[in-house]
This record gives structure tokens, sequence and C-alpha cells, in this order.
């Protein structure tokens, strides 16, 4: 009997455990390939983390088959495009990732306002709830770059016409931007954060990366507050966060905190 009970107890722990899955959400400007570029493949692949592939709204491009147990996917999305259009390709894009992996749980990691549209699809709902969501230097709360950004871009013709003349292509692909600037002002009653920052959020981990800057008020682009998914009026207290003295953009060391965010969860 002994003996049959310990043979049962090592086969149990002989087990394999379940891998994750790993969904990197670009930014605003960014691409599947922000990642690459930024090094933070690099630092999970050096980990242990197998790249799957590039999700794309015309389907799956994949990656050549590894023998890691845990995988990553980046996501190709219109950076452009108002935050509720890239959410809804973003749950297609997830339901696929759940056909390839059925049985194996998925961890969202978005960047910026990649952040902001992974939280938009996790509330619309319609697909099984992932592992956890971690963002990195999100404007949950909005930032008023995105004002300024409109602001500056809101002129009149012929004074849109010189503008455009000295800023260049910048100018273009700014007020070629609307939808998605507007989505990502300052919350306040009637617009789309005020709205999401009050809709029920699924019971999973929530993960900030806050940028704090050199004196601890923000990156160059949103303010610590607004990054930190604890001042979502829906979310208060359910967030872990994660400081650190840096700039706004992709960098190696995201690729650290992941790997070490990744293994904990």
């Amino acid at each position: 009997m002994k003996r049959l009970i310990l043979s049962l107890l090592l086969s149990l722990t002989s087990l394999p455990l379940p891998a994750d899955v790993a969904v990197l959400v670009h930014g605003y400007l960014g691409s599947a390939y922000s990642w690459q570029h930024s090094g933070v493949n690099a630092a999970l692949t050096s980990h242990g983390w197998q790249p799957a592939g590039i999700i794309t709204p015309r389907g799956l491009l994949p990656a050549p088959v590894g023998s890691a147990a845990n995988k990553f996917y980046t996501v190709e999305l219109p950076s452009m495009g108002p935050v509720g259009l890239q959410a809804d390709m973003l749950r297609s894009m997830l339901g696929l990732v759940a056909q390839q992996h059925p049985d194996e749980p998925i961890i969202l990691v978005g960047h910026s306002a990649g952040g902001v549209i992974a939280r938009m699809a996790l509330v619309q709902g319609g697909m099984d709830a992932p592992k956890a969501l971690i963002t990195i230097a999100s404007p949950h709360l909005g930032t008023v770059r995105a004002v300024e950004a409109l602001d500056e871009t809101d002129d009149p013709f012929p004074i849109s016409t010189i503008k455009e003349f000295f800023a260049g292509e910048l100018y273009d692909v700014v007020r070629d931007s609307w939808a998605v600037l507007l989505d990502l002002v300052p919350e306040r009653p009637g617009n789309l954060l005020f709205w999401l920052n009050r809709q029920p959020h699924p019971s999973i981990r929530y993960v900030s990366i806050v940028r704090t800057g050199p004196v601890g008020m923000g990156d160059e682009l949103v303010p610590a507050f607004s990054q930190d998914m604890n001042n979502i009026q829906a979310l208060n207290g359910r967030s872990e966060t994660r400081l650190f003295s840096v700039s706004h953009a992709l960098q190696p060391l995201d690729g650290q905190v992941l790997v070490e965010l990744l293994a904990e969860l």
C-alpha cells in the first residue's frame, strides 16, 4: 500500500507544469517589432521563452518551432486607430492564441497605449480572462500630451499648410492620429477613459510598471499617477507596482523586469 501511494505521488510530481503564453501589445506609433528592437525579446528568449510568432489583422505569422515550454507572441495593431477598434482586433487575436494553446494561461503585456488597449479588450469580454495584465508606462488616466498634440494640429487653412511644410511628416502623422489621441486625453465625464475606468474588470493579477522619471513625477509623456492602475476607480488597490526612473520608450530593462514578473506568475 505504501509503495502504491509513493508511486502515485511520484507520478503527480513528474507531471509537466502548464506552460504560459505571453502576448505583447505595442503602443502608439509602435509595431510588433518594437519588442525586438528594444531588446525585450532577447531578454525573454535568453530566459527560456520561445517566440511563437507575430499576429497581424490578417492572421498568424508563425516563428520556427522551438522546444521551450513558455511562448510569447507579438501583435501588430493599427496604432493610430481608436482604442476601441484596436481592442476589438486584439480580442480576435487573443482568440487565435487561445485556439493555438487551449490549455495554457495567457498573460497580456502592454506598453504605453497598448496597456490601455489590452485593458479595454478585457473589459469588453467575449473571451476567457487571461492570467494577468502587465502594463508598462500606460496612460490609464490619460495624458496632457495627447491634448497638446491635438491642439498643435487643430489648424485652419492656410496655417495647417504652413505647419505641415515646416514640421513635415510628423505633422501629418499626428493629424492622422486624432482618433487614438482623443481616446488618451485625461479622463473626464463623457470620454472613453472615464467610461473604461469605471467598468468591472476581471479578477486577475494586475501589475503596473511605472516610469517615475528623474523627480518621481513620471516620464516625458505620461505622469506616474496615470501609469499606476491602482488609481483606476474600478481597480483601486488591486494592482502591484514596480517603479523605475527611466524614459518612456521600451528598453532592455523592461525585458529583465518581465522575466522576473513572468517567473512569479
